[in-house]
């Protein structure tokens, strides 16, 4: 299985190349090595509206980042621009899941701690198993 930080570009869409158009630009859709979960795409697109580029990715769908360049002398360019971005965005993605996952120990320990009657009755509450025995 793979994780987050193994996102990465390899390579382009094999079904739709890259091809030089009448207008001045050349559609790009590069490919991940797998499907990004939506918030991660999110993240992304926040961080690609911060750059010079026209990229973007679909955050249902995970796998291809929509570009276009004017020029090919701009292709290099922009995948090194998109490399930098998707180290960037795991980086984000794992630090926002670390503090998640630390609030949520935080608060189970503040209410674990919580010796009042408030805090034995949310205890017992939390602790009710609503399954009935044939489950």
């Amino acid at each position: 299985m793979q994780g987050i930080s193994d996102i990465k570009i390899i390579g382009v869409d094999e079904t739709r190349p890259p091809v030089i158009r009448k207008e001045p630009y050349i559609d790009i859709f590069f490919q991940l090595s797998h499907e990004a979960p939506i918030q991660w795409c999110k993240d992304f697109n926040t961080i690609l509206a911060t750059l010079s580029s026209s990229a973007t990715i679909e955050e249902k769908k995970g796998l291809f980042i929509n570009t276009w360049v004017r020029t090919t002398d701009e292709i290099a360019p922009l995948l090194e621009e998109l490399k930098k971005s998707i180290i960037e965005c795991t980086q984000q993605y794992i630090e926002r899941i670390a503090r998640e996952n630390q609030l949520v120990i935080n608060h189970d320990a503040a209410a674990a701690a919580d010796t009042s009657a408030q805090g034995q009755l949310n205890r017992i509450i939390a602790s009710l198993n609503f399954k009935d025995d044939n489950e």
